[in-house]
């Protein structure tokens, strides 16, 4: 029992609380030790893949049209 026990259960209206190392809720990933690294890294993960569509599919590669892009990109893929 207690908060370093890892065999610790936790029971909540008489039912019994699974564990998990991580949970994503609204977007965001929480892990159970609380660090970012894993919402980071998706995030990276994202916006790289992001940028390669945009190099592989557009001659135009000045800073002002792959940021019209990439924002576009962004805002689209929030409302789908």
């Amino acid at each position: 029992m207690g908060y370093n026990n890892i065999q610790a259960e936790c029971v909540m209206n008489d039912v019994k609380l699974e564990c998990v190392l991580e949970e994503k809720n609204l977007g965001v990933i929480i892990s159970d030790d609380l660090k970012s690294k894993k919402q980071c890294s998706e995030a990276e993960i994202k916006a790289n893949r992001m940028l390669g569509m945009i190099k592989r599919n557009f001659a135009d590669r000045s800073k002002e049209t792959i940021m019209s892009l990439y924002e576009t990109g962004q805002t689209t893929s929030r409302t789908l």
